[in-house]
């Protein structure tokens, strides 16, 4: 999978300006995801049929799970997060 640049800056704009992609939806890697419910500023959620997307911001980075079933929301949130807050705790 390939992420285009303007997918990311979308990405990192969302964390800047929470709301910001709700209207347009979450774009990575060609595939469009519904915003859903995230953490401002921390994480952002998208849902595309029985799949989505987790996305958690470190200090350097930004950490993408990606589902579908069988593996639910809150398996990939619960991995993404961890690994994010993980990340966090190193100043990564």
């Amino acid at each position: 999978m390939q992420f285009k640049p303007e997918e990311i800056d979308a990405i990192k704009k969302d964390f800047d300006e929470p709301g910001s992609l709700a209207p347009t939806g979450l774009h990575l890697g060609g595939t469009k995801y519904m915003v859903i419910q995230g953490e401002p500023g921390a994480v952002i959620r998208g849902k595309k049929g029985s799949g989505g997307i987790t996305v958690k911001k470190t200090v350097q980075a930004l950490i993408v799970g990606i589902y579908d079933e069988p593996l639910t929301p809150g398996q990939c949130n619960m991995i993404v997060e961890r690994l994010g807050d993980y990340l966090i705790d190193q100043n990564y």
